[in-house]
């Protein structure tokens, strides 16, 4: 595949930058029209992004960066290569959620009602994410024939994009992307429900990511590693146990519904 989008002249965009840029205006038009029907002013937002983009976009590109760090050590100027791919979401939603509890505890809002905003946009755009690891010829998963992915209906375009180094890959970007945009759908679904508590999506979004990344991950052959542990899937573990904590704290707190509250 030709990761490249646009030249003009010695400037190049990327279909990696372009996916995820898209991922993000799409994501951030979806949460400020969803605070706004809450009440909450549009400029807050406007703060809330200005800062939460550059520190989930430094905590994916950093995660990334420390698991190979023997070679970026030898490389240091390839760390501001993002173009080429090297964003870890795992990485970006932790230094996101942090600044997110930063943010709503400052300005007296419930993280709680945040976190079920931003949930929704965050797996949609990890769904159109997944297309830029395709272009770049990454996040693919194991040795495959042809046979296999035509037995999937997959377009000649995504079985052609798998052939990698002269054989075919198994496309994991692609089971990632449509379990994503499923739970996208669902939880679309469930946020219409007048009866949906606070912490309800967010728990939801923790455990539906974390069960695809746990299996995924195990396909992927390009794994960030911690010795011989994928550290998608160790992380990936600690999200599903928040989730099911969360769903606990959920049902033994009074009745806070979504609809009916966002700030403390």
């Amino acid at each position: 595949m030709n990761p490249i989008l646009l030249s003009f002249g010695p400037i190049q965009i990327h279909w990696y930058s372009f996916f995820i840029a898209l991922g993000l205006l799409i994501g951030g038009y979806m949460v400020l029209k969803e605070t706004k029907k809450h009440g909450i002013l549009e400029d807050n937002m406007i703060d809330f992004f200005f800062v939460l983009l550059p520190i989930s976009f430094v905590g994916a590109r950093l995660y990334f960066v420390v698991f190979h760090l023997d070679y970026y050590l030898t490389y240091p100027i390839d760390i501001i290569k993002v173009w080429e791919g090297g964003l870890a979401i795992h990485g970006g939603i932790i230094a996101g959620g942090l600044y997110l509890l930063y943010f709503t505890r400052k300005n007296n809002y419930s993280p709680l009602f945040f976190c079920d905003t931003i949930v929704i946009s965050l797996i949609l755009g990890q769904a159109i994410g997944r297309w830029g690891n395709f272009m770049n010829g990454e996040a693919y998963g194991p040795v495959t024939t042809l046979s296999f992915l035509k037995s999937l209906h997959l377009s000649q375009f995504i079985i052609d994009g798998m052939k990698i180094n002269g054989v075919y890959h198994q496309p994991t970007f692609l089971y990632e992307s449509l379990w994503c945009l499923l739970g996208f759908i669902i939880m679309l679904c469930l946020k219409n429900l007048k009866s949906l508590k606070l912490g309800t999506l967010t728990s939801f979004y923790l455990i539906w990511y974390g069960i695809e990344r746990l299996f995924v991950e195990q396909l992927r052959t390009d794994s960030l590693m911690l010795g011989q542990f994928k550290i998608a899937q160790i992380v990936s573990f600690v999200f599903i146990l928040i989730g099911l904590s969360l769903i606990i704290y959920i049902r033994k707190n009074p009745k806070q519904y979504r609809e009916e509250m966002y700030e403390k």
